[in-house]
């Protein structure tokens, strides 16, 4: 008996495999680590851009590559509370009920709609394309009709429509528009002092992309050699500044590998610049950096000193990050020591410092243009936490140094409970203080406010948001 001929089955069309598209599989899994590892994004990116420039074949990384990648994962992580509210105005679920994967294909797909100049259809297709391989075909036809909706109006028309008007609420017009937790733009508003434009400014200044600033330490390298670098431009305020113009790698620049530069904002070079340089009743031979991890601000200060034949503690509290800042402090050519030690337990005896520098752990809202995804991880609530180590480790400060020697409180926030009301307290805890006016130490930068503190500003320094006082010990 003849075998009879098989029938095809209807399939319709021919099942594709999904093709999988490196820069995009990269962007994902930055995501993916950012949201379930509490990873930072500049900290998961580098190491999976390296490892794609090592690969052979079609996969290894270009620097075009590279660069699409990097706007991607810092595009979506920026923008993320816009394109909730997008994303949200085209599901009929909550937001809370879609799966993580699946909301981060969708940020990515919205970015690239309405962030990026990728033609609308081709950021639709590689979306889609993404979902069948990371989600499956079911959950990528999903993914593709919410894309489709997006698609349909350009950002602006977009937040005509989600955020609501400013006349009836601003600060929550502001957070959408923006992309800012409301308490955080309403903190912001209230450490600027108030008025629209200045607010503005700011929240836009915060999702920029940060230039890339290295410092030149005295005495192992120089500025001139950094100008001498690709792409390298002086400075706005430190006179040992180089910014990289967009593209430059410091990787790729000698003194950094040599660890005679290092990469280092602006705003945190000036703060150990005014320590540095305030004046002092008395000798200047030993320094002290209390909270010295990572190490930039130590490494300057070490650098400094070593011109002064004055000696450098720099502890920390975290042996890894001490770790970091011995790294960093390697080939100091002056005297120096790294200890892990509690700030708040003192290792070292009452009045041993000439100079002391405490840059405060605190809520990072200074250096949301760096590390954009700490806006959507704080809360009001971690004020409270950080508000007794900050006052302990400045009255500590306030203990480690002699009469007539210098403290410096630093933190990378402008919230006023990190900042001001932080030094209010302590000075009336230390009769015997007085608060210096830190303005003429920095010199040439504008902007500074009526003082004696300063509050350097993204949209007006270019700077993260440090806050800086000064106090010397008068008794």
């Amino acid at each position: 008996m003849s075998e009879q001929p098989r029938r095809p089955r209807k399939t319709g069309k021919p099942y594709r495999r999904p093709q999988k598209d490196p820069v995009r599989m990269l962007a994902f899994e930055a995501l993916r680590a950012v949201d379930e590892r509490d990873a930072y994004a500049n900290l998961v990116l580098p190491p999976l851009l390296r490892k794609a420039r090592e690969k052979e074949g079609p996969e290894k990384f270009d620097a075009r590559d590279a660069a699409l990648a990097t706007e991607l994962v810092y595009g979506t992580l920026r923008r993320q509370g816009t394109y909730d509210a997008i994303i949200a105005d085209c599901v009929d679920r909550p937001l809370r009920e879609v799966d993580p994967p699946v909301l981060d294909v969708l940020s990515l797909g919205v970015h690239q709609l309405l962030g990026t100049r990728i033609p609308s259809h081709a950021a639709v297709s590689a979306s889609v394309e993404l979902a069948r391989v990371v989600l499956g075909d079911g959950r990528a036809k999903f993914v593709n009709a919410v894309l489709r909706k997006v698609a349909r109006d350009d950002l602006d028309g977009w937040l005509e429509r989600v955020a609501p008007p400013y006349d009836e609420d601003p600060e929550d017009h502001l957070a959408v528009v923006h992309s800012h937790p409301r308490w955080v733009v309403s903190a912001l508003w209230d450490s600027l002092g108030g008025g629209r434009a200045g607010i503005e400014e700011l929240l836009a200044a915060d999702n920029e992309r940060p230039e890339v600033t290295l410092v030149s330490r005295p005495g192992r390298a120089t500025r001139e050699e950094l100008l001498g670098e690709e792409a390298a431009v002086p400075g706005r305020w430190s006179p040992y500044a180089v910014r990289l113009s967009e593209g430059g790698e410091p990787g790729a620049v000698d003194a950094v590998r040599e660890n005679r530069a290092g990469v280092q904002d602006e705003g945190s070079q000036l703060v150990a610049l005014a320590l540095a340089n305030a004046p002092l009743d008395g000798p200047d031979r030993r320094w002290l950096d209390g909270c010295a991890g990572p190490g930039g601000k130590a490494a300057l200060l070490g650098a400094l000193a070593a011109e002064r034949g004055a000696f450098l503690l720099a502890s920390e509290k975290q042996p890894h990050r001490a770790g970091l800042v011995a790294r960093a402090l390697d080939g100091n050519p002056g005297p120096y020591q790294v200890i892990a030690a509690d700030g708040t337990r003192p290792a070292w005896r009452p009045g041993s410092f000439d100079r002391v520098l405490v840059d405060v752990p605190c809520t990072g809202l200074g250096a949301l243009r760096r590390r954009p995804e700490a806006r959507w991880r704080r809360r009001p609530e971690d004020l409270d936490g950080f508000a007794p180590l900050q006052r302990g480790l400045l009255r500590n400060a306030l203990e480690a140094v002699r009469v007539g020697g210098v403290v410096a409180y630093a933190t990378c926030s402008p919230h006023l409970a990190e900042t001001r009301a932080v030094v209010t307290d302590v000075l009336k805890q230390h009769p015997g203080t007085e608060l210096l006016d830190a303005r003429p130490l920095l010199p040439g930068v504008p902007g500074l406010g009526e003082g004696p503190d300063v509050q350097l500003w993204p949209h007006v320094h270019g700077t993260d948001a440090m806050y800086l006082a000064l106090l010397r010990r008068t008794s």
